[in-house]
């Protein structure tokens, strides 16, 4: 097999792993042209197992791009959410890939350190092995094991309970938007749960709170009232974003904010508005994912 097939055999594998490690499409990208590069260069006609190689090139080029942004994230403005990405049926079959790739996943793994988040991930998500791990992250494999201990308690006692009923979560999405179109309050709140809560990120690009929203009356206003301005001039597209159901609306061609729905106890418990354009530039794309 030539060594652009062997690449390519294990890209949607290789793109996974970088973008569960950045949470972002965009950084993940400039990961795997860098370690197609680099693996191209490495002359690896004679590698013995590609697939555990390439995975160890994408984690070290992940783990330095995630020590810089985290340098550069101290200047950020207001609430930061990952780069969401368009997920087809598929990514629902696997209720493991499901919930890594979710926002709240992607959102507590912000939480760890750069080397407990990608241990986390390369251990809990994808299985590889501690040894394999420390060749991937210059860790022995005794401090491997730690470094995954203390990052699988740090995610267990912070995790949401994930539900992976695709259904169900459509259902809500498409009662809570025909609720947003007529601007009902009170058919707002009914869908919500108590402590439903809006998390927005605008990427000091586009307008939006700058502090979570929290309750029902306060995010139903809030819903209403935006869906009041926008919706009569912007195109709304019924999609899926990082496993869950999501409104996509456009203006001129363009989109211009991504509303991901997250169900919790058959109402809605969240709700992640993007409006940062740099985030919603590759909305249309859907990236193969695997494990």
């Amino acid at each position: 097999m030539q060594v652009d097939e062997v690449f390519a055999e294990h890209r949607a594998l290789l793109f996974t792993v970088a973008y569960e490690i950045l949470g972002s499409a965009a950084d993940a990208e400039d990961v795997l042209q860098d370690s197609y590069l680099r693996w191209v260069a490495a002359d690896p006609v004679g590698v013995e197992h590609p697939r555990a190689y390439l995975v160890q090139v994408v984690t070290r080029q992940a783990l330095n791009q995630l020590r810089a942004r985290a340098r550069r994230r101290e200047d950020c403005v207001g609430a930061w959410l990952p780069e969401p990405i368009r997920t087809g049926p598929d990514a629902a079959e696997d209720a493991v890939l499901a919930e890594s790739i979710s926002i709240a996943m992607l959102l507590l793994l912000e939480t760890l350190t750069p080397d407990e988040r990608a241990v986390f991930v390369l251990r809990e998500v994808f299985g590889f092995a501690h040894r394999e791990i420390g060749e991937a992250v210059g860790r022995t494999e005794e401090s491997v094991r730690q470094i995954a201990h203390r990052a699988r308690s740090h995610v267990q006692a912070r995790r949401k309970r994930f539900d992976p009923r695709p259904q169900a979560a459509q259902q809500i999405a498409d009662r809570f938007l025909a609720a947003a179109t007529t601007g009902d309050i009170q058919s707002l709140m009914d869908l919500m749960a108590p402590d439903v809560v809006v998390l927005a990120d605008g990427g000091g690009r586009a307008p939006v709170p700058r502090s979570p929203l929290v309750g029902r009356e306060r995010v139903a206003r809030f819903v209403a009232g935006a869906a009041r301005r926008g919706l009569p001039d912007m195109s709304v597209e019924i999609g899926r974003f990082n496993g869950l159901p999501a409104l996509l609306f456009g203006s001129a061609g363009r989109p211009d904010s991504l509303l991901v729905i997250e169900p919790a106890g058959g109402l809605v418990g969240t709700l992640y508005l993007v409006r940062d354009p740099e985030k919603l530039a590759r909305a249309g794309r859907s990236p193969a994912l695997t494990r």
